[in-house]
């Protein structure tokens, strides 16, 4: 299949597996086409079904605010037509969906037939697109999708509870490639950099907004370094972070903390991690927490949105209400204060992460691919 993969190509989630989905893809011998304004972070150009076309957006002083989707759906129309793309598979209903549904228009009224099928990852449904300035938008964009898919569960739940969605939507859980290998030589990230032999390793990665909750990472990482000799990394940026960087100062923590910022060295960190913090006020999926699972790191999460659909309470780690730091504290250092308990820990995590393997993913939006290619030649 020739394919049109639509994202926001960037360190968060949504981005990741649609890049990763993508490569995948072209692994298996389809073409894949990443449409999108500047190259995912994570993309590498080094197959020859992989191709990327820039979206760009000309700067008008008429247009106080650049018309993205403009430009979005005018570039899918010219690629779909040059290189005989089949299928567009964008993920985020806005702004992705609505330039989607504009650009099969175009194309239906030059007697070109393609499907669209739209991936929601959770702040396109529970954050902007709640927002009553887009919500018919939002609705509109995703009635009007071919196909549907959440990456949970949970999701799809609110997705039916905050829109008036009449199509049917198709549960496909994120996924990691835990057959990946690391190449030792090409990252420079070694133990000793991060912390000394006797003490544990607790990561965290996010983009540092609100909903991360990260002063709970802080104050976690806080009642933990009291029993256990520690060392927190911080791995991402965001409006939040240096709030975070006071706050160890405040607690005399710096020492401690290491803020790495947005890393290309996230494999290396999570392989010598001990275990994962993940406070979240909610998360559509918990796609770091999985990802750490994957380098079999437990996890200390709250069990809101997705994440009991990831991490399994008492198997891969542990699930606390939100902003209950003490039950997560005490969690994790029941985890890391026995070094017998650790390792079984690691290893159920390791289990837990293989059900989410993308080869086993994969196939089911394969199928749906196909699905809709049906609908479009009946």
């Amino acid at each position: 299949m020739k394919i049109a993969i639509v994202c926001y190509p960037t360190f968060g989630g949504s981005g990741v597996v649609a890049t990763e989905l993508g490569l995948e893809l072209a692994r298996r011998g389809h073409e894949i086409h990443f449409i999108t304004y500047r190259q995912p972070v994570r993309l590498a150009l080094l197959n020859s079904n992989i191709h990327y076309h820039e979206v760009n957006v000309p700067e008008y002083p008429l247009f106080h605010y650049q018309p993205y989707e403009l430009a979005l759906s005018s570039k899918l129309v010219d690629m779909v037509k040059l290189y005989n793309i089949e299928l567009l598979h964008v993920h985020y209903a806005i702004p992705h969906a609505y330039a989607g549904y504009m650009a099969k228009q175009m194309l239906k009224s030059e007697g070109i037939k393609i499907p669209m099928v739209t991936t929601l990852h959770g702040t396109d449904i529970t954050l902007v697109g709640n927002h009553p300035f887009y919500k018919p938008a939002v609705t509109f964009s995703i009635n009007k999708s071919d196909i549907v898919t959440s990456v949970s569960q949970s999701l799809k739940d609110d997705t039916y509870n905050l829109f008036n969605i009449k199509k049917e939507i198709h549960v496909i859980p994120n996924f990691i490639e835990l057959d990946k290998n690391l190449d030792d030589s090409s990252i420079p990230c070694h133990r000793s950099v991060m912390a000394k032999p006797e003490e544990r390793i607790i990561t965290h990665i996010s983009n540092f907004r609100k909903v991360k909750r990260i002063p709970d990472v802080i104050h976690i990482f806080y009642k933990i370094q009291q029993k256990i000799p520690a060392r927190l990394m911080m791995v991402g940026d965001g409006p939040e972070k240096i709030k975070a960087e006071q706050l160890c100062a405040k607690l005399g923590i710096s020492d401690r903390v290491i803020f790495f910022g947005n890393s290309n060295e996230i494999d290396r960190i999570l392989s010598y991690t001990d275990l994962f913090l993940l406070p979240s006020e909610t998360e559509s999926f918990g796609l770091a927490a999985l990802e750490a699972m994957a380098w079999s790191v437990p996890v200390i999460s709250s069990n809101s949105g997705g994440l009991p659909e990831v991490n399994f309470d008492g198997i891969s780690g542990f699930l606390s209400d939100v902003g209950d730091t003490d039950a997560m504290a005490e969690n994790a250092i029941k985890i890391l204060s026995d070094d017998a308990a650790l390792s079984s820990f690691k290893k159920n995590a390791l289990e837990v992460a293989k059900q989410f393997d993308i080869k086993n993913i994969l196939p089911l939006y394969e199928a749906l691919y196909h699905q809709a290619l049906s609908k479009i030649t009946l």
